[in-house]
């Protein structure tokens, strides 16, 4: 990157960007010339998957952050202020999910999973909305799921339930944030070819799974994280509330 275009360039933070998808958005942020904040629960590997996109940690940070805390989001806006100047983009990708019998979810694992994947979109479309609003810009991306539009439980129904919820929040805040130059949006992605997947799923059932998506294949990771480039565009001023899919035809509407 040149010098004199990282002055100019934008600040966006992602959640959950330690590994898996939120590595991969943060990492195409990067590309495009965004100083770039990886927060996570697992501090230390928020800092080490900085320091793999930026040795020297000019424009790249890595930052703990639990997303069930609204405060910790506060923290972490102010040090990235103070750091940067100001921030641009929220990506909320941070998520959990467990495989469970529905019938066997205990009011604690559903409180768990539910507290990660929906409080934490809240709680960021909270105190970075109200941030941009102050400012009169700013761009939210929710990372919603194929589990949340059409009651799949493959990954569990509290997950699938939470990322119903994302999906909603993402209008809502839409909705109050819109006149204020601030747009929030939401991917929905279907199965993605990523290492957990495949460190996680035998071949013969990750076989079975690709062969019901009608093109055949597991999502792009990259593709995702391009999608969210988009969406965090200056340019996309005229997308809020919608949510794009990426299921491979899983999903249709």
């Amino acid at each position: 990157m040149n010098p004199d275009e990282v002055d100019l360039c934008r600040v966006a933070l992602v959640t959950g960007a330690a590994r898996g998808l939120g590595t991969v958005i943060a990492g195409r942020l990067y590309d495009r010339g965004y100083r770039v904040a990886l927060t996570d629960l697992d501090g230390e590997a928020a800092v080490k998957a900085a320091a793999e996109l930026d040795p020297e940690g000019r424009y790249a940070v890595g930052l703990a952050l639990d997303v069930r805390d609204k405060t910790a989001f506060a923290r972490v806006l102010d040090e990235l202020v103070a750091r940067w100047g100001a921030v641009h983009v929220l990506v909320n990708n941070a998520g959990q999910s467990k495989v469970e019998p529905l019938m066997e979810i205990t009011p604690g694992s559903f409180g768990d999973i539910v507290s990660t994947n929906l409080d934490g979109t809240f709680f960021g479309c909270q105190v970075f909305g109200a941030y941009f609003a102050d400012r009169g810009y700013g761009r939210i991306v929710n990372i919603s799921s194929l589990a949340g539009q059409n009651g799949g439980t493959a990954t569990g129904a509290h997950y699938a339930a939470a990322k119903g919820g994302v999906a909603t929040l993402t209008k809502v805040f839409a909705r109050e944030l819109g006149s204020h130059g601030v747009t929030v949006n939401a991917i929905s992605p279907g199965p993605q070819d990523l290492p957990v997947v495949r460190e996680m799923v035998p071949p013969d059932q990750l076989a079975a799974i690709e062969q019901a998506i009608p093109v055949g294949r597991l999502g792009r990771p990259r593709f995702i994280a391009d999608m969210a480039v988009l969406l965090a565009a200056e340019h996309a001023d005229s997308v809020t509330g919608a949510c794009w899919d990426a299921n491979g035809g899983l999903y249709m509407r």
